[in-house]
């Protein structure tokens, strides 16, 4: 059901990548690429029409899973432990090109099942109704846990009768702020890690569910990001941001440790994307375009996926898959590792995995299905960015006038990508096993697998596996394994059965420092993480175990050593950081823990505090709260140190916020750009469009500014300020230019 794709350029016809698979070989070849189509027609296809305008390399097929009526407006997916997919849907999204009604609470949350087990969906139900714009999802035991838009607060549903309906509603984690910024500048993720805390992006807050109750931990330096959240087999979390146009970052550690994104992060080129169609519909105008009409950057690069199945050939294994949009496409990307540094290529020279002629494939999530195949979520529709967007004046609201891509709503497909002769799983049936019973899964071929036994046992709380599970973690080489049989298999088998051990309170020194022992790097790295604990509490009795590891022939559990000595709070921990130091002092990766473990707790926040000690509680009290708003939103584009974030080319997505005129400026002029927006050139350059914020309230705008203003030595502004400047601002249509607010 789809076509492929050749390049002819010259290496892409020499190479020729040989891969092993179930004891037969399949060559992976890439087969010609169509001429560009410039200007295609917006008409709605039906999915099966839709499907042959797919391009894939050689026996690489798309089925389809679910479709409209079953399904419509679909933006994320998930499976419980018996397969089940959840399908959270935005049914208000953009169904106009002003956004009419965006915020009506009818969307809804899908159950889908497949009956006959042939992988395409036979059964939808409604399982919750009346939601307004639902985005995370995350199933529990018996459960789903719900993110709504522009809200903090954490949802339980449960269906009790079994009817494929919730019917029990409780609220798990309460915040009563109203999350700021319009829906495209909102958390996603809800993603249960291997540490067992699940992650969400933009908020620098992570949650743990234990015996019913959900714990929340803070967390200063986490990186942000926007739409999509997705882990590698050691828990290390991959994040993009279609604001900055950044395909992705913050995956060189665990998220625990800060947002470290390194320069070489991403291989030359690699923003490039190389779609089949041409692009009218991009934010940023005929820049952003080849001559051909395509889309020359990533830009609305959303719901990634490091794929961890086993029905695919085992060269996609841990592959990073990045949805795009805007462009119609997916990346495969290829993990390399160099020297410590994870870096990004893309699996294909100047082509793409997945690419499509039809203008509604929208492609906005990638996920690892339990049947061990990709699943991709295509919203299908017109229009993809958001109302602020498609104002009067905006570029992007003619052309889609001029394509009615603003008719094209109400739809929505989800695929799944198989390989010739590579049979899917089945559905898997998790949910009413015995905890004991889960233990073999921790050694599944699937990822999928793993982490939901994972969760499950951890869930259940069964205490009577802890003896089980510390001979799995201790040596599993007399089991085999349920399903691997190599040492290399075995190693990730022991380190999901210390996480499990750890999700369930088992803090045993001695049993963690045996583990520094595994020949699996893996694991050892695994053991110094676990060892933090003891770190934090004071211990000391580790340091002469620890020291071992700054000669470990793993350069990776080395800078673990790095990064978890920040805990240590005797000056040993210091001594051996300098040890360290000393020995990898040039290496880019070990050098950067380093230096940052060496700060310990001397973080921005901390930074923050001591700068505006001398100012009054009110002040300071705005600050604080000006800090954390600009984390969840303009942090995108800006940055965290207020200098714009760089793009691979060396330019800023946004400007400065530091030394900038408007920033030090009039006050009423800084709060009408917050409140109306900003489009046009700033500085002689001309960044694309900042934002209305109007939305939110007086005192949320002064805070933002307060805080920016405070870091260029800035008196403060008040709520009284902003209220000001919105009344002058009343009957302002669109955005604010410079030339307008000069005047």
């Amino acid at each position: 059901m789809s076509k492929r794709i050749f390049n002819t350029s010259y290496y892409a016809i020499i190479v020729l990548v040989l891969f092993s698979c179930q004891e037969e070989e399949y060559p992976e070849i890439i087969y010609e690429k169509p001429e560009i189509v410039k200007e295609a027609p917006s008409d709605f296809l039906s999915p099966e029409e839709s499907m042959k305008t797919f391009y894939l390399p050689e026996g690489y097929e798309v089925e389809l899973v679910a479709s409209e009526p079953m399904i419509n407006e679909p933006v994320a997916i998930a499976w419980d432990g018996n397969g089940r997919m959840y399908v959270a849907e935005m049914n208000t999204y953009m169904q106009d090109v002003d956004g009419t009604g965006t915020d009506n609470a009818i969307s809804q949350i899908k159950l889908l099942e497949d009956l006959d087990g042939d992988g395409k969906m036979d059964k939808s139900t409604v399982f919750i109704d009346s939601l307004l714009l639902p985005r995370m999802i995350l199933p529990l035991e018996n459960e789903l846990i719900v993110n709504e838009t522009y809200s903090y607060d954490l949802w339980s549903y449960k269906d009790t009768d079994n009817d494929g309906v919730a019917d029990k509603k409780e609220r798990v984690y309460y915040n009563p702020n109203r999350r700021g910024g319009n829906l495209e500048h909102q958390q996603s993720g809800l993603v249960w890690n291997l540490d067992n805390w699940v992650y969400t992006t933009y908020n620098p807050i992570r949650f743990k569910f234990i015996e019913g109750k959900v714990i929340v931990d803070s967390l200063d330096v986490m990186p942000s990001g926007q739409w999509g959240l997705t882990q590698d087999d050691m828990g290390i979390m991959y994040y993009s941001a279609a604001g900055s146009e950044n395909p992705a970052y913050g995956f060189q550690q665990p998220a625990i440790y800060g947002d470290y994104t390194p320069e070489g992060r991403l291989s030359k080129d690699f923003v490039k994307p190389w779609p089949i169609v041409g692009t009218p519909d991009v934010q940023g105008g005929p820049e952003k375009l080849r001559e051909d009409g395509t889309l020359n950057h990533f830009t609305g690069v959303a719901g990634q996926e490091i794929f961890r199945g086993h029905k695919l050939p085992p060269s996609t294994y841990g592959d990073l898959f990045i949805p795009e949009p805007v462009g119609r496409l997916i990346r495969r990307a290829k993990v390399r590792v160099e020297d410590g540094k994870k870096v990004l290529y893309n699996a294909y020279d100047e082509t793409e995995f997945m690419a499509s002629t039809d203008l509604n494939f929208r492609p906005i999530q990638a996920k690892t299905g339990p049947d061990g195949t990709l699943y991709i979520v295509d919203m299908y529709r017109g229009i993809i960015q958001e109302s602020n967007w498609t104002k009067e004046g905006s570029f992007l609201r003619p052309v889609i006038v001029r394509k009615e891509l603003d008719k094209n709503i109400g739809k929505g497909r989800i695929y799944r990508i198989v390989y010739k002769g590579i049979t899917p799983d089945k559905k898997p049936n998790l949910l009413n096993k015995k905890a004991s019973e889960l233990i073999s899964y921790l050694g599944h071929p699937n990822g999928w697998y793993r982490n939901t036994a994972q969760k499950l046992i951890i869930l259940k709380n069964d205490q009577s596996v802890i003896p089980q599970l510390k001979k799995l973690a201790k040596d599993n080489s007399s089991i085999l394994g349920y399903f691997f049989n190599s040492d290399k298999d075995l190693g990730i088998e022991r380190v999901h059965a210390l996480w499990t051990l750890d999700g369930l309170g088992v803090a045993d020194k001695e049993f963690i420092k045996d583990r520094f022992r595994d020949k699996d790097p893996r694991v050892r790295l695994t053991a110094i993480r676990l060892s933090e604990r003891f770190l934090k509490d004071g211990d000391t009795s580790l340091y002469s175990d620890l020291q071992n590891f700054v000669d470990d022939h793993s350069i990776d559990v080395v800078n673990q050593l790095a990064l978890s000595l920040r805990y240590g709070k005797d000056e040993k921990a210091t001594a051996l950081l300098n040890d360290i130091k000393e020995k990898y002092g040039t290496h880019e990766i070990v050098s950067h823990s380093v230096t940052e473990s060496l700060k310990k707790d001397d973080s921005k926040l901390a930074e923050l505090i001591k700068e505006i000690a001398s100012s009054s509680l009110r002040d300071r009290e705005s600050v604080l709260r000006g800090y954390e708003y600009y984390k969840q939103l303009c942090i995108t584009c800006h940055g965290g140190d207020l200098k714009g974030v760089p793009t691979e080319d060396g330019s800023l997505v946004a400007p400065s916020l530091i030394g900038s005129p408007r920033v030090k400026g009039d006050i009423a002029v800084l709060s009408k750009i917050l409140l109306n927006g900003l489009i046009g050139p700033v500085d002689g350059k001309d960044y694309g469009i900042m934002i209305p914020l109007k939305d939110n309230g007086d005192a949320y705008i002064a805070d933002v500014l307060t805080y920016i203003r405070a870091l260029n030595k800035e008196e403060s502004v008040r709520n009284s300020n902003v209220r000001d400047a919105r009344k002058e601002s009343e009957g302002k249509e669109g955005y604010w230019t410079l030339k307008e607010l000069e005047k």
